[in-house]
């Protein structure tokens, strides 16, 4: 009916789908959209048409995206031991220290339980990159991809 292949209208689709995900995810205002859809060089009788389309459906898009993103695990809380062996049959004199850490999520209401051991220098090494990890969250760049993501 369309008199146009099927690709032709299958990347359509495609486009228009990820023109309002990525608008409605972002939560651009009327403007910004116009701007958006302006450069893409359609009539201005179809600029108003996918600004209308926008403005109708970015709050369905919004509530279908939140409800498709991944449910992550929650901390709720950290149980530790330290275990050291001093000695064993072959080796009388011997330090041999092990972490043991019992991490508590929750996830969809349900609380679940992660043992893990390690040895203190991984730990260490661990908690170095976590911090650089907070560290680097503190750059005006991060804060700029975060901030877009809400």
């Amino acid at each position: 009916k369309l008199d146009v292949g099927v690709d032709a209208v299958q990347h359509g689709v495609e486009g228009l789908t990820y023109l309002l995900t990525e608008s409605s995810k972002l939560a651009i205002s009327e403007i910004d959209f116009q701007d958006s859809v302006h450069v893409l060089g359609f009539s201005d009788e179809l600029n108003k048409l996918l600004l209308q389309l926008y403005l109708d459906n970015r709050k369905e898009i919004r509530s279908i995206l939140s409800e498709l993103a991944p449910k992550l695990p929650s901390y709720h809380n950290l149980e530790w031991r330290l275990d050291v062996q001093l000695a064993s049959r072959s080796l009388r004199q011997q330090i041999k220290p092990a972490m043991t850490i019992k991490l508590h999520l929750n996830q969809n209401g349900d609380q679940t339980a992660q043992v893990l051991q390690t040895d203190p220098s991984t730990l260490l090494h661990l908690i170095q990159q976590l911090e650089q990890a907070l560290g680097e969250m503190k750059t005006n760049h991060c804060r700029r991809i975060v901030r877009n993501m809400k």
